[in-house]
């Protein structure tokens, strides 16, 4: 980049500004692990060790646009030519852990179909978008290593990222049509409490779908649009951290929607509406001094 003509704002300024929300992201990812951890410690260990697995990659990827922002904005100050040099390893590496990210997230979600619907078509086509997509990161990955330069690996591989991008918006575009339209059957044949349960999942399904294939689409489009500048790193920045908020949020909502009903949210599982006028038998045992009392059933209404 010629130094005389060098515009901050877009390259340096885009970058600064996407690693900052990426990291106020992170903070909020961090804390919806914390919730998740305190409110459901009954989980199976593989649902735990899935959650701190996504949640590792995120702090993986934060720390490598850490060392990124670190590079461009302290190793090489007031050294514009820089930015148009090789870039930090950590930019490639960063590439690696968002598409295991977005593949671990698009997989669950994937999975999550399949629990709802119990038929294998749909989903096996939604993981294979997904490893697909993690195909081509771990290519660009690879690729990056070895770069002389951004502008240059651009005119190079530029099918090959927008390729990818591409794959990740459907893919996600994909996931939430599908979930919402599985919803939306199952709410036909639902009780009325059910039924506002699943207009509630819907509601949250198309916000999250959206949230993540809105960004990957403007990153998309703003890499179209200015190759030259770093704002699409800004939103790649931001991509891996929605996808990790919007997966252990999807998690949380289970509380409040356990709140509501939870013997129509059990039963969205299943093939069958819940019958009204389901009774839940609490037994409680208990003991005085050593004299043992027998059980005793307390019945409560749902």
């Amino acid at each position: 980049m010629d130094p005389a003509s060098f515009d901050p704002n877009p390259t340096l300024g885009a970058v600064q500004i996407g690693v900052l929300v990426a990291y106020v992201l992170f903070g909020v990812a961090t804390t919806q692990a914390y919730i998740y951890f305190s409110r459901f410690p009954d989980d199976s260990r593989r649902v735990k060790a899935f959650i701190v697995l996504v949640w590792s990659l995120d702090i993986a990827h934060s720390l490598c646009f850490g060392h990124v922002l670190y590079t461009f904005t302290i190793l090489d100050f007031a050294q514009p030519q820089r930015l148009g040099a090789q870039p930090p390893k950590s930019l490639s590496v960063s590439t690696l852990f968002s598409g295991l990210t977005a593949a671990a997230v698009q997989g669950f979600y994937s999975y999550r179909i399949y629990l709802f619907t119990k038929k294998l078509f749909v989903p096996c086509i939604l993981w294979f978008m997904a490893l697909l997509h993690f195909a081509g990161r771990v290519l660009l990955f690879a690729t990056t290593l070895h770069t002389p330069s951004i502008l240059v690996y651009i005119q190079q591989w530029e099918w090959l990222i927008t390729t990818n991008w591409g794959l990740s918006v459907a893919t996600d575009v994909a996931i939430s049509v599908t979930m919402v339209t599985v919803l939306y059957r199952r709410r036909s044949n639902a009780h009325r409490k059910t039924a506002a349960l699943v207009d509630k999942l819907i509601v949250w399904t198309i916000e999250t779908g959206l949230l993540t294939s809105a960004t990957s689409l403007v990153m998309l489009g703003s890499f179209l649009k200015s190759k030259e500048n770093f704002t699409w790193l800004a939103f790649h920045a931001i991509g891996t951290q929605l996808f990790t908020n919007s997966l252990i949020a999807s998690m949380n909502s289970r509380a409040s929607l356990r709140s509501r009903d939870p013997i129509a949210l059990s039963s969205l599982s299943s093939n069958r509406p819940v019958p009204p006028g389901v009774h839940i038998q609490t037994v409680k045992h208990v003991t005085y001094e050593g004299e043992e009392v027998p059980p005793q059933k307390i019945p409560e209404d749902v």
